[in-house]
């Protein structure tokens, strides 16, 4: 049953899904209003209208949730009650959004209640986000309580994210625009900010003095299967470096905000960005790896290769991999390689950000791996959410032999509660108006202005993706890249 929430988290609002009827509706957004429904967060009379052009009622798309959306919620999480009263939250219209008429319908659900916080979510192809917004505006239903949330890919490079921005700013301000990366809704990313600016302990070691290389990996098991045909067109590149990887790259880097205002968060997340120093020409091919996943073998059984996939030419040459070795012009950073790798097909799924410390400057004590590793704080954002810290100690017995061993923080050790999936968290954001976990459009900018020159630089040289064997790392020049500087991947 839903548990109470306090006024201030209960703010009156409709949600419009546009894309209602697709998979991460389905998979994701309407299961993470659910639990907070359970949560009591939803105030009473807080609708979600689904929008789409497929022809069902209100009672035939909650039919259609409870095969499509309800698989995604956990046997151990779900209750039937709490069920049925969200379902009564849900409303469907069927929309052509290219089409007058219908949003002269959703006016007319919208209609005397402009006071409520009104967010309209773009769950739809990127060629639809101007048509959208175009539509709600030249109908009148952009509120002051209006946002709009829309899903990355935002754009293809620099030029087409500023067309998409600029079409978005000629229907709604700055403040109105949320546009997501779902990492940043991650727990262990919310618990990044707060070990580092909330403990004194960490912030002498933050800095070029105690850190030898920082190393990002977010590894995926699965490959482009069902996708071909858009990952075809996109590539490792931009699908994952120049959002996930470079947002989680700011957060582990950026100084101290002076509050927790979101304007005050983003102002520091964009000084990183601006700090990266430009990998163009030469220096992106030396400090970049370009590669694509061939057949191999999982323990479950053998797959295809990336060109073996029907909706993708025999031909391709997008990557499926790409290993950067990046640096951070400050003084806090100056000389500190972060090593970001993303890749399909690899050999498990994980999300890891690891930082390595500088080994002591002079051992007094045998160690049972010669502190072959260095201390190292492992943030690890899935399958499951941690944080170690691995240390030295002495072994037991007479000898004083040190060996490591980590300091583990499991979240669901500690919390003992079901934890809030990133949706969740964003959801609720949208819905009380806090951009803090969202994108602004400097951010969007700065980041595609680090990311074209590399592409350019493969295109200009001609630089073909090296192949590597699925359910492994990575072609092995990934491997060549970190050990030339005396690193080495962290693959647990």
């Amino acid at each position: 049953m839903k548990n109470s929430a306090s006024p201030v988290d209960q703010q009156p609002f409709d949600f419009i899904l546009f894309g209602g009827t697709g998979d991460l509706a389905m998979r994701k957004l309407l299961p993470a209003l659910y639990f907070r429904h359970c949560e009591g967060q939803l105030a009473e009379g807080g609708r979600i209208i689904a929008v789409a052009r497929r022809d069902y009622n209100n009672e035939s798309f909650r039919e259609l949730m409870e095969t499509d959306a309800r698989i995604h919620i956990p046997e151990a999480d779900f209750d039937a009650a709490a069920w049925q009263e969200f379902l009564q939250r849900v409303f469907y219209l069927p929309i052509d959004v290219t089409t007058v008429e219908g949003y002269s319908d959703l006016g007319d659900m919208l209609a005397g209640r402009e006071e409520l916080a009104r967010v309209f979510y773009l769950s739809v192809a990127p060629n639809l986000f101007s048509v959208i917004c175009n539509g709600v505006d030249e109908a009148g239903l952009i509120t002051e309580q209006s946002r709009v949330a829309l899903e990355k890919p935002l754009g293809r490079d620099q030029e087409t994210a500023e067309q998409i921005n600029d079409q978005l700013a000629a229907s709604f301000n700055e403040k109105q625009i949320f546009r997501i990366d779902h990492y940043l809704g991650k727990e262990a990313v919310q618990n990044l900010m707060a070990l580092r600016f909330g403990n004194a302990l960490f912030e002498p070691l933050w800095r070029n003095e105690r850190i030898s290389d920082v190393q990002i990996t977010i590894a995926e098991s699965l490959g482009a299967e069902g996708r071909g045909a858009f990952y075809d067109q996109t590539g490792a590149l931009r699908d994952m470096v120049q959002n996930h990887l470079l947002q989680l790259l700011v957060i582990l880097a950026m100084e101290p905000p002076v509050s927790i205002d979101p304007d005050a968060v983003r102002d520091e997340k964009i000084k990183v960005l601006r700090a990266l120093k430009p990998l163009v020409g030469g220096d992106a091919i030396e400090n970049t790896v370009r590669g694509q996943y061939k057949a191999g073998a999982y323990a479950d059984g053998a797959v295809i290769g990336y060109r073996d996939n029907e909706d993708v030419p025999s031909e391709s040459k997008t990557e499926t991999f790409v290993a950067i070795r990046a640096e951070i012009a400050s003084w806090r950073w100056e000389g500190v390689p972060f090593f970001l790798r993303t890749g399909k097909r690899m050999e498990s799924k994980t999300t890891e950000i690891i930082v390595n410390f500088k080994k002591v400057p002079h051992s007094i004590f045998e160690t049972a791996d010669g502190f072959s590793t260095p201390n190292q704080l492992i943030i690890r954002l899935q399958p499951e959410e941690s944080i170690r810290m691995r240390i030295y100690v002495k072994a037991w017995g007479d000898d004083i032999q040190l060996q490591p061993v980590h300091l583990n923080l499991d979240f669901n050790d500690v919390f003992k509660k079901r934890q809030m999936i990133a949706y969740e968290r964003l959801c609720m954001d949208l819905i009380r108006g806090n951009q803090t976990l969202f994108m602004r459009r400097d951010e969007v900018a700065a980041a595609w202005a680090w990311i074209d020159p590399i592409r350019q630089a493969w295109e200009q040289h001609n630089v073909t993706p090296k192949p590597y064997t699925a359910g492994t790392w990575g072609p092995a020049a990934a491997n060549a890249l970190i050990s030339r500087e005396g690193f080495k991947w962290y693959e647990e």
